[in-house]
């Protein structure tokens, strides 16, 4: 470090504080969730999120955009404002903190603006672990929100960008969500979690959810809103038994991944499951240490 960059260190050390720890000084893990849109994140790992939780560990969903224009009947702030409201709900069910961005529902892009702002939430948050969505994807909110995720993958651990926020000294392990898009390349998990403790707790939040799910989102319709209150309740009961459907899918669509770390008895008593993916461009976990950041492997 030459004269110049060391009188800029010294400078900023002063301004801003010692470079940020890699660890909760109490020892529990702190994990930051992204997702483009206030539903995805609790889609995606609402169920870890909530055995983290469970055992203490902090938890934090952020909505990258405000979601004003996934509606097929309303809009602009009344929905933003419902839809936050919506993750609040979901966030006390599953024990977590959640943050809505003020950022329009279809005009996210991956500016530096926004580069810093997704860095400065991750340091914020003093993560260990932090979870997007991969790059490729038919939404281009779901697209950028990755590409934000990845940008800041590395930028976390520079000193002197954003050095409003003390920078992280070790880089955070960076996962994907599964999705099913294969070109340029299809997801390949890494590690796989059994969510049946879980699953209900899950599926009470998706349940809060209702302007996305119950009502259709964007590509809904008045349609789908029966006007009898007992057809309400089965077209609830049919919501939440797709997405219990879901996380069985992806339990049989990763047998051989929750094999690797369950072992093949208890693996194939898994019923609901969650899978990730390690991105390259923050640290590099072994399997040892993948255990020890789900640490739910012995139960």
């Amino acid at each position: 470090m030459n004269m110049r960059r060391l009188l800029l260190f010294s400078i900023a050390v002063t301004l801003f504080g010692s470079p940020a720890r890699a660890a909760s000084a109490d020892g529990k893990l702190r994990i930051i969730c992204f997702g483009a849109h206030p539903d995805d994140c609790e889609l995606q790992a609402g169920g870890v999120a909530a055995m983290w939780a469970a055992k203490g560990h902090k938890v934090k969903l952020v909505s990258v955009t405000n979601g004003d224009i996934g509606h097929w009947r309303e809009a602009g702030g009344p929905l933003a404002l419902r839809r936050a409201e919506e993750v609040r709900q979901a966030a006390k069910i599953l024990g977590v903190t959640s943050q809505v961005l003020d950022i329009h529902d279809g005009e996210l892009l991956p500016t530096i603006e926004n580069r810093r702002l997704i860095t400065r939430l991750i340091r914020e948050w003093n993560a260990d672990i932090v979870m997007g969505p991969r790059p490729n994807d038919y939404h281009p909110d779901h697209r950028y929100t990755g590409i934000l995720v990845q940008d800041a993958a590395y930028m976390v651990t520079v000193p002197f960008f954003c050095p409003d926020v003390p920078y992280l000294k070790h880089n955070p392990v960076f996962l994907y969500y599964p999705d099913r898009f294969q070109k340029p390349n299809p997801f390949q998990p890494d590690i796989a979690i059994s969510i049946d403790p879980v699953i209900e707790k899950k599926l009470d939040a998706l349940d809060t959810l209702e302007s996305q799910f119950y009502e259709g989102g964007a590509n809904g319709s008045a349609e789908l809103i029966p006007s009898d209150p007992a057809k309400q309740q089965e077209r609830k009961r049919e919501v939440r038994a797709g997405f219990a459907k879901r996380n069985e899918d992806l339990g049989q669509r990763f047998r051989a991944k929750l094999t690797d770390f369950y072992g093949a008895d208890k693996a194939g008593s898994v019923k609901y499951a969650e899978a990730f993916e390690v991105c390259e461009y923050g640290r590099s976990p072994s399997s040892q240490e993948l255990k020890e950041l789900f640490p739910f492997f012995g139960e």
